[in-house]
């Protein structure tokens, strides 16, 4: 699971538990301005990709950083899911990752916080 918390024009989104070690990252930050949306997604942690690095156990947690042929700008979709429902993706510009795909404790709180994103 994910938290978010914005610190001034940042937003922290911070790896909890033993997900840190699933997805190889602690912590994102990232610029307000960089976030162009958010929406809520359960299938969205379905897609395959190759893991690099990351974890992946089928029908229980996908973890880590993933490239997705489907998205088009060769950069990488970071992911924390292990309830997919409670699955938000996070659209990114100027990032080192084009999308955050997360599970966190409140979608709609944090799709609120954000914004719609256009769906992709």
């Amino acid at each position: 699971m994910v938290t978010v918390q914005e610190q001034g024009d940042t937003v922290v989104f911070t790896v909890e538990g033993w997900h840190k070690l699933w997805a190889m990252r602690s912590e994102l930050r990232i610029p307000r301005t960089h976030i162009l949306g958010a929406r809520r997604d359960p299938e969205a942690s379905k897609a395959w990709g190759i893991r690099a690095p990351g974890t992946h156990i089928p029908g229980l947690l996908k973890a880590g950083t993933f490239y997705f042929d489907n998205t088009g700008d060769n950069k990488p979709t970071f992911l924390d899911v292990q309830h997919r429902e409670n699955t938000v993706v996070i659209d990114l510009a100027d990032e080192e990752y084009n999308r955050l795909i997360i599970e966190v404790a409140d979608p709609d709180e944090v799709v609120a916080l954000f914004g719609p994103a256009a769906a992709t």
